[in-house]
């Protein structure tokens, strides 16, 4: 029913019935976006999730029939890009794609225009023990070493490049990296933040250079002070 309905708003669609499946699928075609079902027969939805993330970026949405918050969350730390219990609402589900698909293929949500050009060497913000390059989307270290970042925890950086040493609340942070949705809630902007700490922070559990602000959200400090 799925494929049907998202075939009739243009997508090229294919079906695969369990974690095997998906993988030959992919092995001779990348997709631009799984929409995945955690009760996948074969094998656990989130060790697929874990298992295509660690080898590629293709964005995942998950879909989720006990709407269970654990669940969310785990999907959410293995790095998918969005979620709907099921069952859904198919226009939402439509939009939802559309949505994660501008996020994966398009121009970051915000970019400011430099008032005179920019080399692009010059163009790096230092983010704890990483680089973030926004001409290439890229998380680097010194060594220009790529670290793995999904468009998600990209727009988030991106939007505390632009406003450093400023108290950003959860819904602003969700309105700057354009992640938006209806059913958007507080602990999907933590969990995106406890993963890019993990990336960028000497110490991610004494984080010094993305800080909570109680009771309102986070600031980026670029100096970690």
């Amino acid at each position: 029913m799925i494929g049907d309905y998202l075939r009739l708003h243009g997508f090229d669609v294919a079906l695969c019935e369990g974690g095997r499946a998906l993988r030959a699928h992919i092995a001779e075609r990348t997709p631009d976006l799984v929409v995945l079902d955690l009760n996948m027969p074969e094998e656990d939805g989130l060790s697929i999730v874990r298992d295509l993330k660690a080898r590629s970026a293709i964005p995942i949405i998950m879909l989720t029939a006990t709407a269970s918050p654990i669940d969310r969350v785990v999907g959410l730390e293995l790095g998918a890009d969005d979620y709907l219990p099921k069952p859904c609402e198919l226009r939402e589900l439509v939009a939802r794609v559309r949505s994660v698909l501008r996020r994966a293929q398009g121009a970051p949500a915000t970019q400011p225009e430099p008032a005179t050009p920019t080399p692009p060497a010059a163009r790096r913000i230092r983010f704890g023990t990483k680089w973030l390059e926004p001409d290439s989307l890229r998380l680097s270290d010194d060594d220009g070493l790529a670290q793995p970042l999904t468009r998600s925890e990209y727009d988030l950086l991106k939007a505390f490049a632009d406003h450093p040493k400023r108290a950003l609340s959860r819904e602003r942070l969700l309105d700057l990296a354009d992640a938006r949705d209806p059913d958007a809630f507080d602990r999907a902007i933590d969990v995106r933040i406890n993963r890019i700490r993990k990336k960028i922070e000497p110490d991610p559990g004494n984080p010094r250079f993305i800080r909570t602000v109680r009771g309102l959200g986070y600031v980026f400090r670029p100096e970690g002070d």
